[in-house]
C-alpha cells in the first residue's frame, strides 16, 4: 500500500467517523473504509483533499513509491 500514515489514526485523533470524512471529501463511506483498509489508491486529486482535511502534507500522509531513495 501507498499510505504511511494510518488514515483511520488521523481520523479517530480527530474526533471524525467514517462519514464526516466522506462528507468532507465528498465521497462515499464504502470509499473511505477502502481508502483505510489500503485496497484503493486515492488518485491525486483525493489524496490532495485528504491532506488538506487534516492539515498535513499530502507526502505526510501517503508515500510516494517513485521517489527515488537518496
Amino acid at each position: 500500500g501507498v499510505m504511511k500514515q494510518n488514515l483511520r489514526e488521523l481520523r479517530t485523533e480527530m474526533g471524525l467517523t467514517q462519514a464526516d470524512i466522506a462528507a468532507r471529501l465528498g465521497v462515499s463511506r464504502q470509499a473511505v473504509i477502502a481508502l483505510e483498509t489500503d485496497k484503493h489508491s486515492p488518485s491525486l486529486d483525493l489524496a490532495y483533499k485528504i491532506a488538506g482535511v487534516f492539515d498535513r502534507p499530502v507526502e505526510d500522509i501517503f508515500a510516494n513509491p517513485y521517489r527515488v531513495k537518496a
